[in-house]
């Protein structure tokens, strides 16, 4: 994997001063790239939601450089979270906490709670630092769209509507930060990423798992998202081939994620050879969706993942990307 890089004095500076005038900065995490405005610039986050074509009641994750600076926007900090930050902060968890007043309504969604997280890209950490504010971030793509993890991706989807684009290089993790919610009376894991379950449990306990009863509003969680223009198909390995051959028969192109080569050569058919190493799928997972929404394909078919725990990220963007309405 490519060294990741940091941003010169130049680019921190445009970016800030972009984020002072109520502009949009793209910026690299190790999650995702994220779509980022001033916090407290009501404006700005605005311009995020039309950007994105978002959800007004859809919150966005406030990006900090340090847990020190919490209680600026968290009316009670819970006991969880010292050790939560100690173990995966920076990192890519995001945690839901009980507003304070000062959090701006827009920013939150009108909920009650806040979606925080300290990211650990030397970029992001950089432009915090630099901002010397909570950046609000959601991923910089358009909403319900596959997620952008290079910079080529935000200037394909958004283009004009950034002011600035912070070029770190691919994100390291590939897909968007587990989100984890304390503002219940118990934890409850409400999107998986690459932060388990059974590391979440190892440091505080019992974690539930889905929403719940009054859980909050949080990014990724409709049942359709993070999709190709393509229609999306989950194929069990052993029906895959049949599969390509019944669409091929019926005069139909097929582009097809996979973890293996395929068996036959198909004229008609693109093929990706994702492998089998969970960090290279996951870290490939959006770029290769990107490239074969690009194959005019009638139908891009994805090999079942795994169903062990540690691929629940991977399976939850997966059967996202597959619910297809139309």
């Amino acid at each position: 994997m490519p060294p990741v890089r940091r941003a010169t004095q130049k680019e921190l500076e445009e970016a800030v001063t972009a984020l002072r005038n109520g502009d949009l900065v793209a910026f690299p995490t190790e999650t995702v790239y994220g779509l980022g405005a001033n916090a407290r610039d009501a404006g700005a986050l605005r311009r995020v939601f039309e950007a994105k074509g978002r959800p007004a009641d859809h919150p966005l994750i406030l990006h900090l450089d340090s847990v020190r600076f919490l209680p600026r926007w968290v009316a009670e900090v819970p006991p969880q979270v010292e050790p939560l930050a100690r173990a995966f902060w920076p990192g890519p968890l995001t945690l839901v906490l009980p507003r304070s007043e000062e959090a701006p309504d827009v920013l939150t969604g009108g909920q009650d709670t806040i979606a925080i997280r300290i990211p650990s890209h030397p970029m992001a950490q950089q432009l915090l630092t630099a901002f010397g504010g909570g950046i609000a971030a959601p991923s910089a793509n358009r909403y319900g769209r596959v997620s952008p993890t290079r910079p080529e991706h935000v200037r394909e989807e958004l283009g004009d509507a950034v002011a600035v684009i912070l070029d770190g290089g691919e994100s390291s993790i590939g897909v968007e930060s587990t989100i984890l919610s304390l503002a219940g009376e118990r934890p409850r894991l409400l999107r998986p990423g690459s932060v388990t379950q059974a590391q979440l449990e190892a440091v505080i306990g019992p974690v539930e798992v889905g929403a719940g009863k009054g859980s909050p509003r949080v990014p990724g969680s409709t049942a359709q998202h993070y999709s190709p223009q393509t229609a999306v198909a989950i194929v069990p390995s052993t029906l895959l081939e049949s599969r390509i051959d019944t669409l091929l028969r019926d005069a139909r192109r097929v582009a097809v994620l996979a973890q293996r080569p395929p068996r036959k050569a198909q004229q008609g058919v693109t093929w990706i050879n994702a492998g089998r190493r969970l960090d290279a799928y996951q870290h490939d997972l959006y770029a290769n969706l990107r490239s074969l929404d690009k194959a005019g394909a009638d139908l891009i078919l994805v090999e079942e993942v795994p169903s062990q725990p540690d691929w629940a990220a991977v399976r939850d963007r997966l059967t996202r990307a597959a619910v297809n309405p139309r």
